[in-house]
């Protein structure tokens, strides 16, 4: 596996010192670390997953560090997951515009290239869930229970990178529809168009062959002249 490009002794340490009223900057620096990691390198699924889990081991390996009176581990491990989310909902966008543009384009959503970018958007959420669970399982007991209560919450009211996918992917479907109705609306305008116009062609047709047949008649009924002798 890909190994994620961040700097898992910081991120230990800023939870390992984190006390409860540095909840937003936790969130924010998750966010800032997980962002720098995907924006350094190709933003595949692969790369994704590997620097997920290897931000939320940092993270869950510093707050099992944490040693501040009366701490609230799954308050710690909450704020890990919601600058994790955050960073993913930026990378939701990015795919966002990306495809948006394609399709703007003629791209079709059918192409295998562009399925596989649609399926891969749609996993973000899947993804994040999948690497929580494998850190939850290597982490030790009083912190699994932690890491517990923080899936159970995030799978009850999902994730807001998972809700911008789903929304981004119907609204994607829509625009190529749109673009598809589009098309075929232009197409049937100007078929009309023609089939409107086609009474006059034949007439005008007709009218040319007309003047044709009258004119070859006329040609025909002249008066030979006889040549002289």
């Amino acid at each position: 596996m890909a190994k994620a490009l961040i700097d898992p002794d910081a991120l230990i340490s800023m939870f390992e010192n984190a006390t409860a009223k540095q909840g937003e900057q936790l969130k924010r620096g998750v966010t800032d670390v997980t962002l720098t990691a995907l924006q350094a390198r190709e933003l595949s699924l692969k790369n994704i997953r590997s620097t997920l889990k290897a931000v939320s081991e940092a993270a869950s390996a510093g707050a099992a560090k944490n040693l501040v009176p009366n701490i609230d581990t799954e308050a710690l491990l909450e704020q890990a997951v919601a600058g994790m989310d955050a960073a993913l909902l930026k990378a939701v966008d990015a795919n966002r515009v990306a495809l948006e543009t394609l399709v703007a384009q003629g791209a079709d959503l059918r192409d295998k290239h562009l399925k596989k970018a649609m399926s891969d958007l749609e996993s973000f959420e899947d993804t994040l869930f999948a690497a929580l669970k494998k850190t939850a399982a290597g982490a030790s007991a009083p912190l699994a229970g932690a890491w517990g209560q923080v899936l159970e919450k995030m799978q009850a009211g999902g994730t807001l990178s998972g809700a911008q996918a789903t929304l981004t992917a119907e609204q994607l479907t829509q625009q190529l529809h749109d673009a598809v109705r589009s098309t075929r609306a232009a197409s049937l305008r100007a078929a009309q168009a023609m089939a409107e116009s086609y009474t006059a062609m034949v007439s005008g047709v007709l009218i040319g062959m007309s003047e044709a047949i009258q004119a070859a008649s006329q040609a025909a009924a002249a008066p030979k002249k006889t040549p002289k002798r």
